[in-house]
């Protein structure tokens, strides 16, 4: 089943990497009593995350922000030092939080996994973004086709907001 709108997140773990290493990070300490903007992107250092999806949330974060959102996070099925790598080269490192679902637990816990081994990448996350609230789903847009960053992007995002 999908999470809809008004649903909670499900708990899970992340990996986050910082200056000291990589720290585990669950769903309570990103969302619990805060408005997150979360999206999640197929691949980090894919052609559409990191040239189109990334660097749109990169550019509007301070208007994000402006609007009574606490923080941003990134999530992708991929492992912490390909998060971490993808935070740096980037130039998000400490401006949004990068979180690896390293087992896709998450994807598949929301209902947004995908399986695109036919193109050589394996059990993924969908691409999408949401605005949560205390860990609670309050908007939610879904792409269609994981190649297009459009209903999920940060545009749509400040729009909501």
């Amino acid at each position: 089943m999908t999470i809809a709108v008004g649903d909670k997140l499900p708990a899970a773990k992340f990996k986050e990497k910082t200056a000291d290493g990589p720290v585990e990070v669950t769903t309570d300490d990103i969302f619990k009593g805060k408005r997150v903007v979360l999206f999640a992107v197929p691949g980090a250092f894919t052609p559409t995350c990191s040239l189109n999806h990334l660097p749109g949330y990169l550019e509007n974060r301070d208007a994000i922000l402006s609007k009574g959102v606490d923080d941003i996070a990134v999530v992708a099925v991929n492992d912490w030092h390909v998060m971490g790598a993808w935070a740096q080269s980037s130039g998000g490192m400490g401006k949004i939080h990068f979180l690896a679902d390293w087992d896709a637990s998450f994807a598949k816990g929301l209902g947004l996994d995908i399986d695109l081994s036919a193109g050589g990448l394996g059990v993924r996350s969908k691409r999408y973004s949401m605005v949560v609230e205390d860990g609670v789903v309050k908007s939610l847009n879904i792409e269609e086709n994981p190649g297009q960053a459009t209903v999920s992007s940060a545009a749509t995002i400040i729009e909501q907001l």
